[in-house]
């Protein structure tokens, strides 16, 4: 616990540092464009806060000889084939001029790395004829990076509101972290308590009104964590399910995935091409909104915040019951299938103007809405 304190002290005083001497690098650190297609904040704040939770991260695993008997190098080595994927997350922030196609190299960067330095390699997914191929070094090594980079990326889609990614992750990094208490895998237990308290300290400063963002770098190192310690508790233990690490992390994944078949298969689109109709961007034009003064700022982050709320809820369909039962590989397979269709069931009823009122916060219920798609013009 020693790892959950310390990181969160850590995260929160560097957030501070950045929070308090924003004025002194805005030029690069903050985001002026608050009118395109995924922005849905009030105002401009620093978008490196993914810095401090790195910092904090790296100081936590260095500190922690001084009161944890195991070895930190293992963790020393994960933050290090972090760097690429959390570089070239940062560097966006600060430039805006790095593509997505160098970013989700970078990604593959990182995996790779982790793959030759851990031996971070998924040689199963509890499927006999699949396993036979994985077993099969170079064929492991690439589904490992592909289920990788994919994780690292997927965190990053689901970002974009007050505490959601960090919310989500942190509930994510805490199943984690039992998980691996359950096995005795103290390594990984102790880098999720790290990241946990980290982002406690992070989301202090993030939720409900927001004095500093995530980042792509930041979205980028949690994904990335997170990615590599399911994929060294399949690998070291036989007894936790492939589905185990499928259901708790079904949130981002799925809302990659159904994205994708949404702008490609459905629209036509480049799968990588921004829009709003990711269920979090529905939420909060079509249910957060209701009851609400859109000219009122404050109201507006407060939208912003409640948005958050739904979908740590819905994330937990998949979460809870995975962690509860996590050496089941017939509970947890249920779990992500309970989340794909709360998820599918709550998308197609927003589109349909038929959300149920028990969605809705009180107060909201009688305020009535016109068509969904229009909005107050920002012009």
């Amino acid at each position: 616990m020693l790892n959950l304190a310390f990181g969160f002290t850590c995260s929160f005083l560097i957030i501070l540092l950045i929070v308090r001497s924003a004025g002194k690098h805005a030029l690069f650190s903050m985001d002026g464009d608050l009118h395109s297609v995924q922005k849905n904040h009030v105002y401009a704040v620093p978008r490196i806060g993914g810095i401090g939770i790195a910092c904090a991260a790296v100081a936590t695993t260095i500190a922690e000889p001084l009161w944890a008997t195991g070895s930190n190098y293992a963790s020393l080595l994960l933050l290090l084939c972090a760097v690429p994927a959390f570089a070239s997350g940062v560097a966006e922030d600060v430039t805006k001029l790095v593509s997505p196609r160098i970013r989700l190299l970078c990604a593959f960067a990182s995996a790779l790395m982790a793959c030759l330095l851990l031996n971070a390699v998924v040689t199963r997914v509890d499927v006999p004829m699949i396993d036979q191929w994985l077993r099969v070094l170079p064929l492991g090594i690439g589904f490992t990076m592909l289920g990788t980079a994919g994780l690292t990326n997927a965190v990053n889609i689901i970002d974009g509101f007050n505490g959601l990614a960090s919310v989500v992750a942190m509930m994510i990094f805490g199943s984690i972290g039992y998980v691996a208490y359950q096995v005795n895998d103290w390594p990984i237990m102790s880098m999720a308590l790290t990241m946990v308290g980290a982002l406690g300290g992070f989301v202090l400063w993030n939720f409900p009104t927001p004095s500093v963002f995530l980042g792509d770098g930041g979205a980028y190192l949690l994904g990335f964590i997170m990615a590599e310690l399911l994929v060294l508790l399949i690998a070291r233990h036989p007894n936790v399910p492939v589905w185990y690490a499928v259901s708790i992390a079904i949130y981002p994944v799925f809302e990659t995935l159904f994205s994708i078949y949404r702008r490609r298969i459905l629209h036509g689109k480049p799968a990588d091409e921004p829009d709003r109709l990711h269920l979090h961007s529905l939420v909060y034009r079509r249910i957060a909104r209701r009851g609400y003064d859109p000219a009122n700022l404050r109201q507006k982050t407060l939208r912003n915040s409640y948005t958050s709320i739904y979908m740590w809820a819905l994330s937990v369909i998949g979460i809870g019951p995975a962690t509860l039962f996590w050496d089941s590989r017939f509970a947890t397979f249920g779990a992500s299938v309970l989340f794909v269709l709360a998820y599918t069931r709550l998308y197609i009823a927003i589109v349909r103007l038929r959300t149920p009122r028990w969605l809705l916060f009180p107060g909201h219920q009688h305020t009535r809405v016109t068509a969904p798609d229009v909005e107050q013009s920002r012009h």
